[in-house]
């Protein structure tokens, strides 16, 4: 799934119980018994989102070192709760308990302790080379799925609310995007009783090829650790590095670096990468993207078509992250340059 998203860098649930076994052949030793993994706890049916909610289960039959590893189905399988922390322990009383992003249905596989997930399945896999047992169940939709809007320059969208893990792990308050009387979005980090809770929000549709462009007030004296960032972003596309394209404003933590970059995903070639410094006062940062091609535009002011050219294909994202600095920006979809275009 595509769509746009501007950001700074987790529903009531029924006592719906579900079981899902395994079939297996008629078995007198009870050593022969295989696993069985049922679910006490499931979230409502969503077609993906950046919710989280609660999962729980059980399961019998489980030897020392196996593991639960969830995944959430929304349009692929997606790895739960997040690519870098896949595994649910199976507690002693044989329970498990975990976070997942919402979907239409829900995975729990029973795996060995070397067993690595992927991030995405198109299907899930059947048991062997380190899976001792699956499960799958419906989402419950009893209770439905609510997300958090924003209307922003005539476009809706819905704010991040789950942790990130794309570089640094960045936890996520819906409180901290809102738009003004004047319309102008504002990006916040802020500080709560857990920690520095960021903002993202993301377009709920897919506007692919054509010209994007926003206008921000002076983000020149950012803290170095912010990174406030406009980028595409592909699900289905994991294998082409999302179809990633990002304009980010930071110094990455060092406040010697320049504040700036154009990137096409990967980052680490040489030719995918390239850092300028923005001066103080309001801007207004732009690409064009083409199939084989990317042209990037910063420019002093408000400069370009007051308007966002619709196309089909992936989605852009707008977040800042680590800061209590506030960011406003209005005009969403001129240092220039060119580029390869993710195809």
């Amino acid at each position: 799934m595509t769509g746009l998203r501007c950001g700074i860098r987790p529903i009531s649930i029924s006592s719906l119980v579900l079981t899902v076994l395994l079939l297996v052949g008629c078995q007198s030793p009870q050593a022969d018994v295989k696993p069985v993994i049922e679910f006490t706890r499931v979230p409502p049916a969503a077609p993906g989102g950046p919710k989280l909610d609660t999962i729980e289960g059980r399961v019998t039959g489980a030897r020392q070192g196996q593991r639960i590893v969830l995944f959430a189905l929304s349009g692929y399988w997606w790895v739960q709760p997040l690519a870098d922390d896949p595994y649910t322990p199976v507690q002693s009383d044989s329970r498990w308990k975990a976070s997942t992003h919402l979907g239409t249905e829900y995975a729990a596989l029973l795996v060995e302790p070397g067993y690595v997930p992927p991030d995405t399945l198109q299907l899930l896999p059947q048991t062997g080379a380190g899976v001792v047992a699956v499960a799958k169940v419906e989402g419950d939709r009893a209770s439905q799925f609510v997300p958090n809007k924003i209307h922003f320059s005539g476009y809706d969208w819905e704010s991040r609310q789950v942790p990130n893990d794309r570089g640094t792990i960045n936890d996520y308050d819906p409180a901290n995007a809102w738009t003004d009387a004047n319309g102008w979005l504002h990006l916040r980090i802020a500080r709560s009783e857990t920690g520095w809770k960021c903002a993202e929000i993301k377009l709920r549709h897919s506007l692919g090829y054509g010209s994007y462009r926003l206008v921000v007030r002076d983000v020149y004296h950012l803290e170095p650790a912010v990174v406030f960032a406009m980028f595409t972003w592909d699900d289905s596309n994991a294998d082409q590095n999302h179809r990633e394209i990002d304009i980010e404003i930071s110094r990455w933590g060092d406040p010697s670096n320049k504040n700036a970059q154009y990137v096409i995903q990967p980052y680490y070639v040489a030719a995918n990468n390239f850092q300028f410094m923005t001066p103080p006062d309001r801007l207004t940062h732009s690409f064009r993207w083409q199939p084989g091609r990317v042209t990037f535009k910063t420019c002093p002011g408000i400069c370009g078509r007051n308007r966002i050219q619709r196309c089909r294909g992936k989605c852009i994202h707008f977040r800042s992250t680590r800061s209590w600095r506030r960011i406003a920006s209005r005009d969403p979809v001129c240092r220039e340059r060119d580029g390869p275009s993710p195809t």
